[in-house]
């Protein structure tokens, strides 16, 4: 299992919270479990996602599965509403034990930081009933584009996205989803893009995700400084030039992230 990039610090674990709200209109249009009764999402973390799951599909049963006994702990408070309906287990998705066999899977956000994830595709299909359902989301980072072009942002971003790949993680994992699948024996695989495409005619939009996209590159300052990889001053200059093309008359901001489809 690879070390986690965000960390496990209260704000980190809000921040997930709020991600889930802002990309939720994104994520969530290609997302159908209305027909299913089980599911199972791994890489679970706090239950930011949980909760948009539950929320859209009442009648789903959710089993989370996470490696971080702190992240589950927070994720048991998160969903207390939902207490009937989810359940938790904390285990590394390359070695699952689960009690019972589902009928959907959803994954987001998770395999960029697992190292081999054609691995937990391949150990969750014995979970998985035939025809299940398999959704997955993640990021594709080579996508960003920005303008105007700023070498301070430009080499922050390149450090945080090789300090993930130090870590044992994948920040363009999204890329190779179909891959994955049809190396994990998966069918029926189908492949979407989402994120967004801002510039000034529409400054709203543009500043909210500046903002959110500020505070992602923010949740891996902490460990990226101890490991000597930034220092404090270049942290601060990352969210000045955020803030510089947030008013930038010809600003763009721009990122894809991809979204598969599979049955087992």
């Amino acid at each position: 299992m690879s070390k986690y990039l965000h960390g496990f610090i209260p704000e980190e674990q809000q921040r997930l919270i709020d991600q889930a709200g802002i990309l939720g209109s994104l994520i969530y249009p290609r997302i159908d479990f209305s027909d299913c009764n089980h599911l199972l999402e791994i890489g679970s973390g706090v239950g930011a996602q949980t909760a948009v799951l539950l929320k859209l599909f009442p009648d789903l049963h959710i089993t989370c599965v996470d490696y971080s006994e702190s992240q589950l702990e927070k994720a048991r408070k998160n969903l207390e509403q939902y207490s009937t309906r989810v359940s938790f287990i904390c285990q590394d998705a390359k070695q699952l034990q689960l009690p019972r066999k589902y009928d959907c899977v959803f994954i987001c956000w998770a395999l960029e930081h697992i190292s081999e994830p054609v691995e937990v595709l391949k150990g969750m299909k014995k979970y998985l009933l035939p025809g299940a359902k398999i959704r997955i989301t993640e990021v594709f980072n080579s996508s960003f584009f920005f303008f105007p072009v700023l070498p301070t942002l430009q080499q922050y971003y390149c450090a945080y996205n090789e300090f993930q790949v130090s870590l044992g993680g994948d920040p363009d994992v999204g890329a190779k989803l179909g891959n994955m699948l049809k190396e994990a024996g998966n069918t029926g695989i189908e492949l979407s893009h989402g994120g967004f495409h801002l510039d000034q005619t529409n400054p709203d939009d543009l500043r909210k995700i500046i903002t959110y996209w500020k505070e992602l590159m923010k949740s891996g300052a902490n460990a990226m400084i101890q490991a000597g990889v930034i220092s404090k001053k270049e942290v601060i200059s990352m969210e000045n030039d955020l803030d510089q093309i947030a008013k930038d008359e010809n600003a763009v901001f721009f990122y894809q992230f991809v979204q598969a489809k599979a049955t087992l």
